[in-house]
C-alpha cells in the first residue's frame, strides 16, 4: 500500500468535475487549500487534531488536509504507512451528502471507494472507513420537514430515491454520529434546497447552508471553517431569519472572511447570486474580524479590521469603499440608515400592497381594456423600456389599501436587474392619482400621513431614484434581483420639492473623485421616459 502513496503524480481529476448543480457544487482543490490555509500551521504536526466534514461532495477537504497532515507528522511518525494509518483512522472524518459522493470521497481519500479493498491507501474492516453515508427521511409535519423546512409534496418519495435529507442537519444530537469532539469542521455545504418541482430558482427555493453553520457551532469546534453564499450579510437571503444573521453580526468569533461579490472567483463557470464567502471562525478568538473584499474581476482586495455590523446597520457592509461613502452622508445627515422613518425604506411599501395574492397579481386577467363608469381605476400592471402596459378596474376589485388610491404616488419594481448589473433598480413608474399597480411593483408614497403631495414631487421622486448615487446605495444591500424596501436603507431622504441630480448630490455630501469615479464606473446612467 506505501507503494500507491509513492507513485509518479496524475493530473488532479477533482478539478475536471462537473458540479451536482449550482447549490451543490464542488470544491475546486486550488480553494479548498485556500480555506484550509486559514487554520493556524502548528495543526498539521499535531497526532491529536481531529477534523469533520459533515458535508462530503469529492472529499477535497480532507485530501488536502490528508496531504498536510503526511508532511507535518513525518518527525513523529517516521515510517509512512504507519503516518498514513494513523492519519485516516484517527484523525479525518466525514459525512457524505448523498450514496454517489460518498464512493466519490473515499475514491479522494483513500484512493478507493471501498476502503477496505486491497488499493486502499489504508486498510479498514468496512466498505465506509471513516466517510460514513446514510439514505436519511425527512420527519413531516404539517406538511414540512420539521428539521430542514423541505415541503413534503415535494420531497416525499420511495425510500430508494435520493431523499435530500442530509444526516448532518437531520439529527438533535450531531455528537453522537461519530461519537467524539472535533477540534475542526471544515467544508462547502449544500447552500439552498428548490422547492419547485423543476429547476431551482430562487423564488423556488430556501437557503439552507444556515442550517449547517448553527449544526457545527452546536458541536463548539476549536476552528471552523465553511464556504457559504454571502447573501447572509446582507439579509437577502430566501428563507434565512433575520434574527439568525443578527447572531452571526453579534458574533466576535469569526477572526477572517474572504468576501468575493463575483462567485466565479472561487467556482468558475458558476452563478452564487450575492457571491460566496469562506470564513474561519475560532472559539478562543474575540474581536474584530480580518475581513477581505476581493473586487471582482480580480481588480484589488480591500482589507479591513473591524466587526461586522461595523455602522450597526443590521447588515455587514462588504464593499469598504460603500462604508466611505455612507459615512460622509451619515455626517451630513446623521445615522439616517438606523431609523427607516428617517431614511428612502420608510418612503416604500411593503411587497403585495395593493393585491392579496390571487386578484392584482402578476397574471390576473380580470381588468378592462378601456376606461368606462365601472372601471375607472387605472392599473398599472407591468413596465417595460418601451412603455407600461396597464388597465382598468374598480375599485371593489382592488382587495385592499384604498386609502392609497387617490394619492400621489410612484410605483418601482419589486424585483430587477441581476443583483450585479449596472443599472440595479427597475424604470420607475408615475403612479397618478386614482390609480393602483399589480405585485410587479412596490409603491412609493404609500403612507397617506407622508403622502407624495403632486405629480411635480412624484417627478422629483423619480428624479432622485435615476441617480446614481441613489442606485449604488441601494446596491449596497440589494444582491440578488429582488429588491424590497429594505434595499433602500442607505438612501437618504431629500427635499423631493425640487429635483436631483449626481452633481448636487457629490457636492451636498462631498464625495471625493475617487468616490465619484467608483460610484460612475459601477452604476450606469438612467433616463427617464414621459
Amino acid at each position: 500500500m506505501a507503494n500507491l502513496l509513492r507513485r509518479a503524480y496524475n493530473p488532479d481529476v477533482l478539478t475536471c468535475l462537473a458540479n451536482l448543480s449550482n447549490d451543490e457544487v464542488f470544491t475546486p482543490p486550488e480553494l479548498a487549500n485556500q480555506v484550509l490555509d486559514l487554520l493556524p500551521k502548528e495543526l498539521w504536526s499535531d497526532p491529536s487534531v481531529k477534523i469533520l466534514d459533515p458535508f462530503c461532495k469529492s472529499g477535497v477537504f480532507l485530501r488536502e488536509a490528508a496531504k498536510r497532515f503526511i508532511k507535518g507528522l513525518e518527525p513523529i511518525y517516521p515510517d509512512l504507512q504507519e503516518r498514513v494509518d494513523h492519519i485516516m483512522h484517527e484523525q479525518l472524518f466525514g459525512i457524505a451528502i448523498t450514496e454517489l459522493t460518498s464512493l466519490l470521497s473515499r475514491r479522494s481519500l483513500y484512493c478507493s471507494k471501498f476502503p477496505n479493498g486491497r488499493f486502499s491507501v489504508s486498510e479498514f474492516d468496512g466498505e465506509e472507513g471513516n466517510i460514513r453515508y446514510r439514505n436519511i427521511q425527512h420527519t413531516w409535519s404539517g406538511g414540512k420537514c420539521v428539521y430542514c423546512g423541505a415541503l413534503e409534496k415535494v420531497f416525499r418519495r420511495d425510500p430508494s430515491l435520493e431523499s435530500y435529507a442530509y444526516e448532518f442537519i437531520h439529527v438533535r444530537n450531531p455528537e453522537t454520529l461519530f461519537g467524539m469532539k472535533f477540534d475542526v469542521i471544515i467544508g462547502n455545504p449544500p447552500y439552498q434546497m428548490s422547492f419547485g418541482l423543476e429547476g431551482g430558482n430562487s423564488a423556488n427555493s430556501k437557503s439552507i447552508y444556515n442550517l449547517f453553520v448553527s449544526q457545527a457551532l452546536s458541536l463548539n469546534p476549536r476552528y471552523l471553517c465553511m464556504i457559504t453564499p454571502s447573501r447572509w450579510m446582507t439579509k437577502t437571503a430566501q428563507g434565512i431569519p433575520e434574527s439568525w444573521t443578527d447572531s452571526m453580526l453579534k458574533d466576535h468569533h469569526f477572526e477572517v472572511i474572504h468576501d468575493f461579490p463575483d462567485a466565479s472567483a472561487c467556482f468558475p463557470g458558476v452563478e452564487v447570486k450575492g457571491g460566496v464567502s469562506y470564513f474561519l471562525w475560532n472559539r478562543s478568538y474575540s474581536g474584530k474580524c480580518h475581513y477581505y473584499y476581493h473586487e471582482p474581476n480580480g481588480a484589488k482586495i480591500n482589507e479591513r479590521i473591524d466587526y461586522l455590523d461595523s455602522l450597526n446597520a443590521g447588515i455587514v457592509i462588504r464593499d469598504p469603499r460603500a462604508i466611505s461613502i455612507i459615512q460622509k452622508i451619515a455626517a451630513v445627515e446623521g445615522e439616517y440608515y438606523i431609523n427607516p422613518d428617517n431614511n428612502f425604506s420608510g418612503l416604500v411599501s411593503p411587497k403585495h400592497f395593493f393585491d392579496d395574492g390571487k386578484v392584482l397579481t402578476s397574471n390576473w386577467r380580470g381588468y378592462a381594456s378601456e376606461p368606462d363608469t365601472e372601471h375607472a381605476i387605472k392599473y398599472v400592471i407591468s413596465k417595460s423600456v418601451t412603455g407600461s402596459s396597464s388597465g382598468w378596474i374598480s375599485e371593489e376589485q382592488v382587495p385592499k389599501h384604498h386609502e392609497v388610491i387617490p394619492l400621489h404616488k410612484v410605483y418601482i419594481p419589486a424585483a430587477g436587474g441581476s443583483g450585479t448589473d449596472s443599472q440595479v433598480l427597475g424604470h420607475p413608474v408615475f403612479g397618478e392619482v386614482n390609480s393602483v399597480c399589480s405585485q410587479t411593483y412596490l409603491v412609493i408614497g404609500y403612507r397617506p400621513e407622508k403622502a407624495l403631495s403632486s405629480e411635480t414631487e412624484c417627478r422629483n421622486v423619480m428624479s432622485y431614484i435615476s441617480t446614481r448615487l441613489f442606485r449604488f446605495l441601494v446596491s449596497v444591500k440589494k444582491k440578488t434581483q429582488n429588491g424590497p424596501r429594505g434595499v433602500y436603507q442607505f438612501v437618504p431622504l431629500q427635499d423631493f420639492t425640487r429635483s436631483w441630480s449626481d452633481e448636487e448630490l457629490y457636492e451636498k455630501y462631498k464625495l471625493s473623485s475617487d468616490d465619484i469615479a467608483l460610484i460612475e464606473e459601477t452604476i450606469s446612467p438612467m433616463d427617464l421616459e414621459g
